[in-house]
């Protein structure tokens, strides 16, 4: 029998991925050193708080945040752990109601303010429409997340971000798939005056050819994606039910299995 794997879009096995929290001004810097470096983002929004304090507006945050992905934070930033589920149901829903609104397209992805939930607040959230959740432990490894609902980052980038950077960078065993995924909150670049770090780390890390740069949601509609292919038996065709492409290691030679039709993998 063959062997099958999954691979990233154009046969890569290495994806890197940001997170970052509160839509504060200092966003306006980090989202320009992302775009020179060609790097994705994922940024968790309180809609209730546009404008308030250093906050972006909500019209600066519909242009800033273009070509990355806007996901929730709830709409006024609680310890969430300490609600009501009637709380609960509102803060999630009229987050999601407003980014809608702002952005223009479905919002099915968060991160817990002040890494704060439980397991009561994990089995609410496919009733929200929530599908992936950030938590603020991290692993200081590569792997992929086995519970998308507390989703562990790599690292805070305050912790090892360039030594884990060349770690990552160094990776070529092509039978594992790397996600390096890097959290924080921008506003600690000023506070800690290391602008420095962040722009050395995308310098480094961006713009290369085997790296895969996506947001949070687009990585975890990938993965779904892969879960819904229908393999024969024998694995010698794949039918994909979706619209979109699913890259697959077969024998070790990428191969594009196509939205709607159906793939030989001999």
């Amino acid at each position: 029998m063959r062997k099958v794997l999954l691979c990233y879009p154009g046969g890569k096995h290495k994806a890197l991925t940001l997170s970052y929290d509160d839509g504060r001004t200092a966003d306006r810097r980090l989202v320009s050193i992302l775009n020179r470096s060609g790097i994705k983002g994922t940024f968790h929004l309180n809609s209730g708080l546009f404008g308030a304090g250093d906050r972006l507006t909500e019209e600066e945050a519909l242009q800033l945040y273009a070509g990355h992905e806007v996901s929730a934070h709830t709409l006024t930033h609680p310890t969430i752990a300490r609600c009501s589920k009637e709380q609960l149901v509102y803060e999630f829903t009229e987050d999601r109601k407003n980014l809608e609104r702002i952005f223009g397209y479905t919002v099915r992805g968060m991160s817990y303010p002040n890494g704060s939930f439980n397991r009561q607040i994990k089995e609410m959230l496919p009733y929200l429409g929530i599908e992936y959740a950030r938590v603020v432990e991290t692993t200081g490894t590569f792997a992929m997340p086995d519970d998308w609902l507390e989703w562990k980052p790599t690292c805070h980038h305050k912790r090892d971000l360039m030594k884990l950077a060349e770690t990552f960078i160094g990776l070529h065993k092509q039978q594992y798939l790397y996600l390096m995924y890097v959290w924080g909150h921008s506003y600690e670049f000023d506070n800690d005056d290391n602008w420095e770090l962040i722009e050395q780390f995308c310098e480094y890390a961006g713009g290369r050819d085997d790296i895969w740069y996506a947001t949070n949601m687009e990585i975890y509609d990938y993965v779904q994606a892969f879960r819904q292919l229908k393999f024969s038996a024998s694995q010698e065709f794949v039918w994909n039910p979706g619209a979109s492409s699913v890259w697959l290691s077969v024998d070790g030679q990428p191969v594009e299995a196509k939205g709607g039709v159906q793939t030989s993998l001999l």
